[in-house]
């Protein structure tokens, strides 16, 4: 079990925000193989304080959809304030606030793993959300900015300070993006200098990957990204590895054929008809990665334009 303030899961696992990725459609298909808290992808505070279209679509949610968690970035605190107050209108369960994100148009400019390398504001930040959420504030960092400043323990023990209620970190810094090695130890270090949850990430790619997380890092819980692209499986793999059994089999060719369609159904619903399966290509795209010849089969799934096109292009290569 993993508890965040009032929050209390049954696995420690939660599905990270991913731009352009965790909508709802996304959010649900993971949850039906085992996926309990599930984050939003991450919104910017000042797109959030003008209530643009494309925001409040980002925010779609519905009464299934819970726990039910939203990641804030940005590094003005009086937006940062007036969009926590704005959030207060929705029903949610999770506040946390981006502290990590490599990019270089966000961090550059000051925000997301740009925090890193400004703690004090950070901390100014953090107060300020905590004050006005109604649901537990937590914060996700990176190691450090670069090499030369893994600054993530004396980051975290501010943080700490100012009231958080669990901790996220992913063992890689800012100039590493998502290349090179995760730093397990300064992740235990991490975890060592704080009394409340520290929820690690970093190639969490399967049950194996996760249970080195833990081992080497005594972490309270995981945060799955990447490794769930094409992947809603890993949820259900993952819980294997915190109750007595052996580990579950991959899913035959036939159960992934029919959790594409099942993706897809849900895009279309959201999305409808024509937007949907567009948008959903690129999902297609992850789900056939592992295939034979991959790299034509991409070719063909970006050109699926009907739900019935998909249909047949996956009776061809699946069956």
């Amino acid at each position: 079990m993993l508890a965040i303030g009032n929050l209390k899961l049954n696995y420690p696992v939660v599905l990270a925000p991913m731009s352009g990725v965790s909508d709802l459609p996304f959010r649900s298909l993971n949850r039906k193989f085992g996926c309990e808290l599930a984050f939003v992808e991450m919104i910017n505070v000042r797109s959030l304080c003008y209530r643009t279209k494309k925001t409040m679509q980002m925010l779609a949610t519905d009464a299934a959809d819970r726990p039910l968690g939203i990641q804030l970035i940005g590094h003005e605190p009086e937006y940062i304030s007036r969009a926590v107050e704005i959030l207060n209108e929705m029903d949610y369960d999770l506040l946390d606030f981006n502290a990590a994100c490599p990019a270089k148009k966000l961090a550059l400019k000051g925000s997301g793993a740009g925090m890193m390398k400004t703690p004090d504001l950070l901390e100014e930040s953090l107060r300020r959300m905590i004050k006005y959420s109604k649901v537990p504030v937590t914060v996700k960092i990176r190691a450090g900015w670069d090499n030369n400043s893994r600054n993530a323990v004396e980051i975290a023990r501010q943080c700490a300070d100012a009231g958080i209620a669990a901790l996220f970190i992913h063992g890689r810094t800012r100039d590493q993006g998502y290349r090179g090695s995760v730093d397990y130890d300064l992740i235990r270090d991490v975890k060592k200098a704080l009394r409340i949850p520290v929820i690690a990430s970093g190639d969490i790619w399967s049950a194996a990957w996760t249970k080195k997380m833990f081992d080497e890092t005594g972490c309270d819980g995981v945060a799955v990204a990447r490794g769930s692209l094409g992947n809603p499986w890993i949820f259900r793999e993952i819980q294997t590895i915190f109750r007595s059994g052996p580990l579950l089999p991959l899913p035959a060719p036939d159960e992934i054929g029919k959790t594409i369609l099942d993706h897809a159904r849900r895009n279309v619903r959201h999305y409808g008809a024509d937007i949907g399966v567009v948008r959903f290509r690129k999902f297609l795209g992850w789900y056939i990665k592992d295939l034979p010849g991959a790299r034509f089969l991409r070719d063909q799934a970006f050109r699926v334009k009907t739900y019935e096109e998909l249909e047949k292009f996956l009776e061809k290569i699946i069956g």
